[in-house]
């Protein structure tokens, strides 16, 4: 599970196992203590969530927002981008 990102107490990453064949589109996870996020990243919008509240979890999409260009950029680079 390569970390991308962290900001703050929330790392950001992809599962090593993932791959783009399974027609999933780009996408990032997040953890933090006992919360747990997924967001897609074009267009930015959430696709899973537990065991955050709704102010975080509006925090962390707003950096997920902020950084897509280069969460983006890491997922082609790590998958083997088109």
């Amino acid at each position: 599970m390569p970390t991308v990102h962290r900001f703050g107490p929330y790392r950001f990453f992809f599962w090593s196992a993932e791959n783009r064949e399974i027609g999933e589109p780009p996408h990032i996870h997040v953890r933090s203590g006992d919360g747990y996020a997924m967001f897609w990243l074009s267009p930015v919008r959430r696709r899973r969530w537990r065991g955050y509240t709704p102010r975080e979890l509006a925090s962390i999409e707003r950096i997920v927002v902020a950084h897509r260009d280069v969460l983006l950029r890491r997922w082609n680079d790590f998958f083997g981008g088109q």
